[in-house]
């Protein structure tokens, strides 16, 4: 916490609004709107909400089949589960470790060719640091494919100056405890159409119809965020910029104390992006290193240092293994190889130091 939230948190006491509506949540909204530069924002339970609402409101059924990064967290995949859609798995570049445009170009020229063009599409902005969004959205919008921004990791990073979470016909961001800044647990939904979160808003509240009694004409979800946690986000918003040049500076001195290191490389940052650095990653090749990463993690785990592999690629998962993929390799070499290390702005010049350390005496 930054300090800032217990007075708003006060306040939203003193008004008595407890539940999931009230001034905070209005004026989280407002503000998160005004800082990422978009129209239209509702704030919801968690990301996934924002993300199962996203493929509700794009019209996606059972049976339609949606093109999501391999590699990333599987809330990204299991909203497609939610409202029944088959997905299909595109592999990373070795740029950005995002969706690759040019694998993702492929596959719609192929699928077109069939009249079997996917619903949607969900290009996730891995570990803070955005997807190649110029060729993304440009081909995504040539086949008329709507275009989902899961920036669930990303937020405070930009793609050409352009604020994460601008791009698509939605974008998602978390607010869960391990997020660059949280509301313990929350989310949000963006777009630029105020009709899509207009109706998002109405999906999230029961989808409750204008009647003095309860009616329902459609089914909703009880997935607003309470006003109590808003009230933790607008403090939390205030040091946003802060939290990302920490991040960014915690990067740089991992770079500068291991990138001598024969067999260790960073998270790439292509010249089009601003990573907000959420998680330092390093790649740890083991024939250079001596090591592997899975040696490493022990090692720091040893010294109770947490750390972890990267998100293991969707098409690598039991629960997905039935699914089509798309190249596949370059996700499973980074999941083979990388390790995320600790990251949290609290942390002290000596905890780095030790870390390193560890890291450090892992080489052989």
């Amino acid at each position: 916490m930054s300090g800032n939230e217990l007075k708003l948190i006060r306040e939203a006491f003193a008004s008595n609004w407890i539940a999931p509506l009230g001034p905070m949540v209005d004026a989280f909204e407002q503000e998160f709107k005004e800082y990422i530069g978009i129209a239209n924002a509702v704030a919801l339970s968690s990301g996934t909400a924002a993300l199962h609402l996203s493929l509700l409101l794009l019209g996606v059924h059972p049976g339609d089949e949606v093109f999501c990064s391999t590699l990333t967290f599987s809330a990204s995949a299991n909203a497609i589960i939610y409202v029944g859609g088959v997905p299909v798995f595109i592999d990373s570049d070795k740029a950005s470790w995002n969706m690759n445009p040019d694998l993702l170009e492929e596959e719609l020229l192929e699928r077109k060719k069939t009249n079997q063009l996917p619903k949607a599409v969900i290009a996730v902005d891995l570990y803070g640091q955005c997807a190649d969004y110029q060729r993304i959205e440009t081909l995504c919008n040539e086949h008329a494919i709507p275009l989902v921004e899961d920036a669930a990791e990303a937020l405070g990073a930009t793609f050409s100056g352009k604020m994460a979470g601008n791009f698509g016909k939605t974008a998602v961001f978390s607010f869960n405890g391990n997020k660059i800044i949280t509301t313990s647990g929350g989310g949000m939904l963006v777009s630029s159409n105020e009709n899509l979160i207009n109706k998002a808003r109405f999906l999230a509240t029961q989808a409750r119809d204008p009647a003095p009694h309860y009616q329902h004409s459609t089914i909703g979800h009880n997935y607003r965020m309470s006003n109590i946690l808003a009230a933790i986000g607008r403090g939390q918003l205030k040091v946003l910029n802060d939290r990302v040049n920490r991040r960014r500076e915690i990067f740089a001195y991992y770079r500068q104390s291991l990138g001598d290191l024969p067999g260790i490389e960073f998270m790439p940052e292509p010249a089009w992006s601003r990573s907000n650095r959420w998680l330092t990653v390093i790649q740890i090749n083991p024939e250079e290193f001596g090591t592997d990463r899975e040696e490493v993690r022990l090692a720091l785990e040893a010294e109770n240092i947490e750390s972890r592999p990267v998100w293991k690629p969707m098409h690598l998962q039991p629960v997905f293994s039935h699914c089509q993929v798309v190249g596949g390799a370059v996700a499973a070499d980074i999941f083979d190889k990388d390790l995320c290390l600790p990251s949290g702005t609290a942390m002290t010049e000596s905890d780095l130091e030790r870390i390193v350390s560890v890291v450090r005496g892992c080489k052989r």
